[in-house]
């Protein structure tokens, strides 16, 4: 009986003084995509969310989530070969994640205390470049789309993908000069 106990009492232990493991930064999964028939309604109310969300860091935050929720449905439609769509998401991404460092300045300008943003924010980062990476791997750099009545037009995709991965890599080096 006293060895059962004592097993016990050394697992508690254990889980108790254990150290828990951290995730990874983890992308959302992926939303309405373009076809769907809240897509739009999706997209307005990201856009009305803005106003919900007030602050330095609920605003880093909110950006934040657009830029990774944008991310995963370019990821999503460049899988299915839907590059003209994926550009555009992509672009989105990127023009959320490039509202981040205005947030992080006035934060710091506040006095608040924005280590742990700073680490966030630098983990989204190296998970947005491995997603986009990847991408540049898997897509064609150059590709031309032609919609059935409309003129066609030239994608240069790994040039996107790598402008992307810029763009994160200058956020981040931004935001640790400040």
């Amino acid at each position: 009986m006293k060895k059962m106990w004592f097993c016990v009492l050394l697992i508690v232990c254990f889980l108790l003084f254990t150290p828990a493991a951290r995730a990874d930064y983890v992308l959302p999964y992926p939303s309405y995509m373009p076809g769907n028939k809240v897509y739009r309604i999706s997209r307005i109310v990201d856009q009305l969310k803005k106003y919900w969300y007030f602050g330095n860091i609920a605003q880093l935050k909110y950006h934040l989530g657009l830029s990774d929720k944008y991310l995963v449905e370019a990821k999503t439609l460049m899988e299915y070969n839907q590059y003209l769509l994926a550009t555009d998401a992509l672009a989105r991404s990127d023009k959320e994640f490039l509202q981040i460092p205005a947030y992080i300045q006035a934060a710091k300008k506040e006095n608040v205390d924005t280590a742990d943003l700073i680490n966030m924010i630098k983990e989204a980062a190296n998970k947005h470049t491995e997603v986009l990476s990847i991408l540049k791997d898997s897509v064609p750099s150059q590709f031309m789309w032609t919609p059935e009545k409309a003129r066609p037009t030239e994608l240069n995709l790994k040039e996107l993908l790598t402008s992307s991965e810029e763009i994160r890599s200058k956020t981040v080096a931004d935001i640790q000069s400040f």
